[in-house]
């Protein structure tokens, strides 16, 4: 079979070939594995306290089930889809699938939490193998008029996958098939790993880029070291609290990145082979589409993360309630995509709608807030959070093809490559960003939330017969406990206040009833409090998500109007 391939911006063909014959069967394939890497991207935030209690491992643990994976997909990312131009794009994805899927089958069997941690590397490096073909396909199999529909169905699969992700976890781990525990959620990845790659042996298309370029090692040594400077520190930044060696390695990742950018253009001027085509940077629909995802995807990220922090923290949400209560956002997303494939011709001015459309959204969530307060139930939220979904599906929708339109076929997997990796990027950064300031904000927040709720813990304190002086130093006993366990790195931890909290509360009991209503009255302030005090933080974060959707949306101006000039002609 042959692929057909996407006329370039600037000469359009007046004869082209046949779309691919089985181009949206091929499309489900490649969707399927974007499917299993969003699922596997965040099962282990809600499974990671029963891998921990199962395999043993400090509190790091946790993060590095996380942190391994995002780690080693973004290090492999680009070169990844500069191996798809070489040895053909379904070649790689064949054996991208059956590597994850047998990455998959060893987080599964991990007998300590070392085995799981690398385990999830070979998820990883074989999922930046597979990823990357996914997009250089679709740009190969459909014709103009139809890739847009095509690669507007990345947002609706993201969002659903993002829902569903905590959900499909907590469900398969409290469920327990087969004695299994938390190890389900790997093993339901096999026959979805087996179905994808039986899916590509079928529906895949085959093809190799005719000139066949060689891999540039060099290149992908110095892509791949500048992508772990930047990535470990911001994954890794905020459980170190952020010391000195995190802004280090930044900094040196960007002179990485300098000195990868100077090699490659030197190599390509020398008639080399680049991982990454220069020419690709020069090009304003792609160019301006990485600013444009970078800001977008760490906003995505951030949002959610910081959403469901505060959901399942501050509300006391589980895992599976507070999943169910961002199903409106991936409703709206699919309406989203829906109404924007009745706007193609609107080109950028569709996505620049669905960033403001999103905002309107955020905003609303925060208007919610503050009517509603800390009594906030999950259907006060559906209105506002449609309406983010909605906003967002119409921004993804046109957001690939524009970019990857005037991309030429021996671009394609550099191009793609690069796109994931910005994605990769753009989430880890969104994630550090949202979830520094949510969690510097919040032990402040809290504490303040007490002072507003002290004058009541007093009365009830005085009731019980306490003395002035114990009633003060339980009250500030409180305010710091409150804080500190709000943001404590090891929820299982009992900080220091919080021991001196009971100490000072028991030397405060003169009766059996006030042993009771002492604390009773601390746990209903705390409570309070705790609700309220992440309500405010939240808020707060809210507003700099809107801010970096209006960046979202000025950014949008360097993109062309039209992903085609056609299209232009049309309007």
């Amino acid at each position: 079979m042959s692929t057909t391939g996407v006329a370039s911006a600037e000469a359009p063909p007046t004869d082209s070939p046949a779309p691919y014959r089985w181009r949206w069967a091929a499309l489900f394939v490649i969707l399927a594995a974007e499917v299993m890497d969003l699922l596997d991207a965040v099962v282990t935030n809600i499974a990671g306290p029963s891998m921990r209690a199962d395999l043993g491992g400090g509190a790091s643990t946790l993060q590095w089930l996380a942190a391994a994976y995002t780690l080693s997909m973004a290090v492999g990312l680009v070169t990844g889809g500069r191996l798809g131009d070489i040895h053909g794009r379904r070649r790689m994805f064949l054996v991208g699938a059956a590597g994850f899927t047998l990455g998959s089958l060893l987080c599964a069997l991990s007998v300590s939490p070392e085995m799981l941690i690398a385990a999830r590397v070979v998820q990883g490096l074989f999922g930046a193998v597979m990823l990357p073909q996914g997009l250089g396909m679709i740009k190969e199999m459909f014709p103009p008029k139809e890739s847009q529909k095509a690669f507007g169905m990345f947002g609706p699969v993201m969002g659903l996958s993002a829902v569903c992700g905590p959900i499909l976890a907590g469900w398969l781990v409290d469920a327990d098939y087969f004695g299994t525990g938390w190890r389900m959620i790997f093993l339901i990845n096999l026959p979805l790993g087996a179905a994808a790659f039986l899916g590509a042996l079928r529906y895949l298309p085959r093809g190799r880029s005719a000139g066949r370029p060689r891999l540039d090692i060099p290149g992908m040594l110095l892509v791949s070291l500048g992508a772990l400077l930047i990535i470990f520190p911001l994954v890794q930044g905020r459980e170190y609290d952020w010391p000195l060696w995190t802004f280090l390695m930044m900094g040196a990742s960007a002179v990485v990145f300098a000195a990868f950018g100077t090699y490659e253009s030197r190599r390509s001027r020398a008639g080399r082979d680049p991982l990454v085509v220069p020419s690709l940077f020069r090009k304003r629909g792609f160019s301006g589409g990485m600013a444009l995802g970078l800001v977008f995807f760490s906003t995505m990220q951030g949002f959610m993360l910081v959403f469901n922090l505060y959901t399942q923290i501050g509300l006391g949400y589980s895992p599976l309630k507070a999943g169910l209560v961002m199903v409106p956002w991936s409703g709206g997303m699919i309406v989203g995509f829906g109404v924007a494939q009745g706007l193609t011709r609107f080109g950028r001015a569709v996505l620049q709608a669905g960033a403001l459309v999103m905002a309107v959204g955020v905003f609303g969530v925060w208007l919610t807030l503050d009517l509603v307060g800390s009594a906030v139930g999950p259907w006060q939220l559906v209105p506002s959070l449609l309406v983010t979904g909605i906003g967002m599906g119409l921004l993804m929708a046109p957001f690939f093809d524009i970019v990857l339109a005037s991309v030429e076929p021996h671009e394609t997997g550099s191009a793609s490559g690069t796109m994931t990796a910005v994605q990769q990027l753009g989430g880890a950064f969104g994630v550090a960003l949202l979830g520094t300031v949510f969690f510097g904000l919040l032990g402040g927040g809290i504490a303040t939330a007490v002072d507003h709720h002290a004058d009541g813990l007093r009365r009830q304190l005085t009731a019980a017969h306490v003395t002035p002086t114990a009633r003060e130093r339980i009250v500030a006993d409180l305010r710091r406990c409150a804080a500190d366990r709000a943001v404590a790195k090891d929820p299982a931890a009992t900080p220091a206040s919080c021991a001196r909290l009971e100490k000072d509360t028991r030397s405060a009991v003169t009766s059996p009833q006030a042993g009771a209503q002492i604390p009773a009255a601390l746990q209903a302030t705390a409570s309070s409090a705790f609700r309220s005090g992440f309500g405010t933080v939240m808020q707060t974060v809210l507003w700099i998500v809107d801010g970096m959707l209006v960046l979202t949306f000025l950014l949008a101006f360097l993109l062309p109007r039209h992903a085609r000039p056609e299209e232009a002609a049309g309007h």
